[in-house]
């Protein structure tokens, strides 16, 4: 179990951290959410003591991080994937960090089997795609046979069968009764993976809920209905005291209504539909409007660079497309 309370962390005048307070709870999949310079690597390094919080504590299991003995033991973490010694074979790489904790070489081999790199493992990390780099980190996390597990966005660089590994991964985990937080940008991945959320915006907790409820909660869920006589469907649905409201090229968007309540409805006046299809609530749907209000960068559509420009460091040059800021 992961316990914040009240955790802050100020970077001068800026607050990336405001006041956080919630409990990350063994046997589900904690999903951690915020717009880019929400937070949230800032938050997940004041977990692991890697940056000292201004204010508040977070305990593990009871414990503050350093006083973990063997921390390895009870926490494994992936933060950055590229956080290794690139004249390092992946197998030395891992020796390295079992030593560290006292974990028994044994342990090595079998953690580099369970993230299908065996093959690889006496070649230099030096040479590894982000996806190799992913699951060594992925290894790393395993390798003490935690109780808690910290992903920070564990499927950027992989497959798809990469992909479909790390989601059974994490809900194995979780249904062995260990506590998995994991962060990602991936809506559609995270909509498939997580069972609880934890949202924040600019430092701030804006949700800590159930998966259902959060998009319940967020979002918009609707029938949208078509007829070759629009008039008609809108008279039979005012007759029988259904609202709707106009729908994208001449569609009625019902809501609060069954789909197959409101199919029956038709067939009862015989109204000919060419359309009628129940729209779900989404989890990318609930969370922007969520955080509509705590996106620190945006883009304009309208904005079009010139074609022969060369980058800068204020086009992007230096930092790249859609750099962040610290406590992002």
């Amino acid at each position: 179990m992961i316990e914040l309370e009240g955790l802050t962390k100020h970077y001068g005048d800026v607050r990336a951290v405001d006041h956080l307070t919630f409990t990350v709870r063994p046997g589900v999949i904690t999903g951690f959410l915020g717009p880019n310079g929400a937070g949230k690597s800032t938050t997940m390094r004041m977990m692991l003591d890697l940056d000292r919080p201004t204010s508040g504590t977070v305990r593990i299991d009871g414990r503050h991080y350093r006083e973990l003995h063997d921390p390895l033991k009870t926490v494994g973490a992936l933060l950055d994937a590229k956080a290794m010694h690139g004249g390092r074979s992946a197998y030395h790489h891992l020796l390295c960090l079992a030593q560290s904790n006292g974990i028994p070489a044994g342990r090595v081999r079998e953690a580099l089997d369970t993230v299908g790199l065996t093959s690889v493992a006496r070649k230099r990390t030096k040479g590894f795609s982000l996806g190799m780099g992913q699951r060594l980190g992925i290894a790393g996390a395993l390798l003490g046979d935690p109780r808690i597990l910290m992903f920070d966005e564990p499927v950027n660089g992989l497959d798809p069968e990469g992909i479909h590994w790390i989601r059974n991964l994490m809900k194995g985990l979780a249904a062995q009764g260990r506590t998995v937080f994991v962060s990602s940008h991936l809506m559609s991945e995270m909509a498939l993976t997580a069972d609880h959320l934890v949202v924040i915006g600019q430092g701030k907790l804006l949700a800590d809920t159930s998966m259902a409820d959060f998009i319940a909660e967020n979002s918009r869920a609707f029938v949208t209905m078509r007829s070759p006589d629009q008039e008609r469907l809108r008279e039979v649905l005012r007759g029988a005291g259904i609202d709707f409201v106009p729908g994208a090229e001449g569609a009625l968007e019902v809501e609060g209504e069954d789909a197959a309540h409101l199919g029956e409805l038709a067939a009862r006046h015989q109204l000919v539909l060419h359309e009628l299809s129940p729209r779900s609530a989404s989890l990318e749907e609930a969370f922007m409007r969520l955080t509509a209000g705590s996106v620190e960068y945006h883009a304009h559509e309208n904005h079009r660079p010139a074609a022969a420009a060369a980058p800068t460091a204020e086009a992007g040059g230096q930092w790249g497309a859609g750099w962040r800021k610290k406590g992002s």
